[in-house]
């Protein structure tokens, strides 16, 4: 692996950095942990999300022409350190901006990517992603929500599950089943969809941590126009692929998410006392925290390694889901130990709510066992199971 920065990522990182501190606010960064539960809190990400957008912020990713940096993967590794290490707040269109929206350049038209791509960035437009189906889990390619061609529409039946904002969405990338005698991978179509139109009824799903950030979505006999086809008629695996092949590219938030929320836990832990001494000077505790700061460093090597190999013409998308294994069950681990030394039974607070939000770790973005079939078939070369 070859991986060090370049003088041009050198000062893109102070550039972002510089912006940050003259922008961001404590009331920003709170808002980012309440946005499920609190109107305001989502009032204030939406400002948010639509300053950085208007500062060429809010997709350094994207080419120009739709209102990015063209950062390249170096720089996109800086902007994701830098905000992480500043916890500005993920966007609310994270999944729109770093998964649809590269499948909309590659596959949209003219019309969809002009008027949609920048609206996305802004958070003028809320968007989601209609993947997951009761039954389905991960299996995209049993999904069993249809579409049928009636004249100059789609009609869609169906229900999707486990969608992040479907409740507040005004678009969703949709995947149905548009013939259901080809094989399971070849039937598939991708559709984008209006969410206000007649027959859609989004559902808010309230999660362990008391947020409702998820959704489940109903579909009946929705007639959705046919120029809403993103990609080829039964051609919706291959756009699946690019989209997912995206959030693998997102490997290098995982890392810094995780050593900030390891200083934010030293940083706790060294003003508690249990059983009458300061926690971190318990030799069972720093043994955790230190089994935890060498997992992050290998966490870190493979994030990079995924990156770099993007950087050199490689293919990434193998460790980049390695890296997210490793991230769930890290993230578990380091919510215990929280929870284990800070926390007792019925508490509430930021910790106790990771607690409970870190149980979704290996299940959000690819189960483990998807990304570990991956890691299986790509990186050890092992047949298909």
């Amino acid at each position: 692996m070859d991986f060090s920065y370049s003088d041009e990522a050198v000062r893109f990182r102070k550039e972002i950095r510089t912006w940050l501190a003259a922008h961001l606010t404590p009331d920003v960064i709170a808002a980012g942990k309440h946005r499920g539960t609190d109107p305001y809190a989502f009032a204030t990400l939406l400002a948010w999300n639509a300053k950085m957008a208007d500062a060429g912020w809010g997709a350094v990713a994207w080419p120009r022409e739709y209102g990015g940096r063209e950062a390249t993967p170096l720089e996109q590794l800086v902007y994701a350190e830098e905000t992480t290490r500043a916890k500005v707040p993920v966007p609310l269109n994270i999944i729109g901006i770093n998964n649809i929206a590269p499948a909309i350049m590659q596959y949209g038209t003219a019309a969809q990517r002009h008027e949609l791509l920048l609206r996305m960035q802004r958070a003028d437009d809320i968007w989601c992603q209609g993947m997951s189906e009761p039954e389905s889990g991960s299996d995209l390619a049993s999904l069993r929500t249809r579409a049928v061609r009636d004249g100059d529409s789609f009609v869609v039946t169906g229900q999707k599950i486990w969608t992040s904002l479907g409740h507040r969405a005004d678009w969703c990338q949709l995947y149905v089943r548009t013939d259901p005698e080809a094989p399971p991978h070849k039937g598939i179509s991708c559709l984008i969809v209006d969410m206000s139109l007649p027959g859609i009824d989004a559902r808010p799903l309230v999660t362990l941590n008391g947020d409702a950030d998820f959704a489940e979505v109903f579909f009946d006999e929705v007639r959705v126009p046919a120029d809403a086809l993103l990609g080829p008629l039964d051609g919706g695996w291959q756009v699946a692929a690019t989209t997912l092949s995206h959030e693998r590219a997102g490997a290098a938030r995982l890392y810094a998410e995780m050593r900030v929320r390891l200083l934010d836990l030293v940083s706790d832990l060294g003003t508690t006392e249990i059983s009458g001494r300061v926690a971190t000077d318990d030799p069972a505790v720093l043994r955790r925290l230190g089994e935890l700061d060498v997992r992050i460093a290998c966490l870190e090597v493979l994030c990079k390694r995924a990156i770099s190999a993007g950087l050199h013409g490689g293919d990434g998308f193998a460790d980049a889901s390695l890296a997210k294994s490793v991230w769930g069950e890290l993230g578990q681990d380091l919510a215990e130990l929280a929870f284990d030394t800070l926390c007792e039974d019925g508490a509430t607070g930021p910790w106790a709510d990771f607690r409970l939000t870190a149980r979704a770790l290996t299940i959000a973005g690819g189960t483990t066992q998807i990304n570990k079939n991956i890691t299986a078939r790509r990186v050890l070369g092992l047949p298909r199971s």
